[in-house]
């Protein structure tokens, strides 16, 4: 995605007052934040190198640049990360063909039976899940279109009732998106997805364009379901190991919770005979 180190750098920039690092603001600025000569001036390079940074035409940038700028410009870590992963892109990988779990990770999956837990790609496109994140979320009954989190946020007008917190919901998609367009800036169809959605969606463009960054590693999100009625789900996700591409989200309700109650109800419903499917490309052993 080009642009995006320089688009990234200028809205990190915009962010800071020069009195907050010691600057005098020399009274009306044209833009806000500190200008490009300041952020070298502290990181301790020319100006010339930051601007040529920014531009994105310094591919040889060494890790001691990136962590002055980071530090300069109060860099979390990860946005530090993602500076340095857009900074110095990745060549191509090779690619393999269609994403596939493998079959003891969905039989891990099906282990949890009163546990929402599903397995997302670089896309966050969900590709294998379990029977209590099936009778959440409902992913046998969708299309491939629908099994993707940020096309459901942002293209499904049910989600603003399913997430009734959908502008922190947003918020938080837009952010973990583009953390992983910044480190798989190769990938093709997340390109694409990015694409698509900024054309197709007003709230996404605008909340693209603020340049948001964050690995959601953990958190809380309420759901309302149309049966269950609202559910509080605590979650927390783990990289799969031997593919870094993969991730498992797995909701943790608090035992003994109104919404542990409400789901073992759901689970019990969808571990009923006739449940479909709960995989689209499962690897067989």
């Amino acid at each position: 995605m080009d642009g995006d180190l320089g688009d990234f750098l200028r809205s990190r920039r915009a962010r800071i007052r020069p009195e907050e690092v010691g600057l005098p603001s020399h009274g009306r600025r044209r833009v806000p934040g500190l200008r490009r000569e300041e952020v070298a001036q502290l990181a301790g390079v020319s100006v010339d190198y930051y601007i040529r940074l920014e531009q994105g035409r310094g591919p040889a940038v060494s890790d001691a640049v990136l962590d002055a700028v980071a530090r300069v410009l109060r860099l979390d870590d990860t946005e530090h990360a993602y500076l340095h992963a857009v900074a110095r892109p990745r060549r191509p990988a090779e690619r393999r063909g269609a994403p596939r779990v493998r079959t003891g990770v969905q039989l891990l999956l099906d282990s949890m039976e009163r546990t929402p837990a599903f397995v997302l790609d670089v896309r966050m496109d969900v590709l294998a899940w379990n029977a209590a994140a099936d009778a959440v979320f409902g992913y046998s009954r969708a299309d491939s279109d629908g099994r993707n989190i940020p096309r459901h946020v942002f293209l499904d007008p049910g989600s603003r009732d399913f997430y009734p917190e959908w502008s922190a919901v947003a918020v938080q998609c837009v952010a973990h998106l583009r953390n992983l367009a910044g480190h798989h800036q190769d990938d093709r169809r997340l390109t694409a997805l990015v694409g698509e959605l900024s054309l197709k969606s007003d709230d996404f463009r605008r909340l693209w364009a603020d340049h948001p960054v964050r690995e959601c590693a953990y958190g809380v999100k309420r759901v309302r379901h149309p049966v269950a009625g609202l559910l509080t789900l605590p979650y927390e996700t783990l990289t799969i190991s031997e593919d870094t591409n993969q991730t498992l989200l797995v909701y943790t309700p608090e035992p003994g919770s109104e919404t542990a109650e409400r789901l073992a109800l759901l689970g019990s419903w969808a571990s009923a005979p006739g449940v479909p499917e709960r995989t689209e490309r499962t690897e067989r052993a």
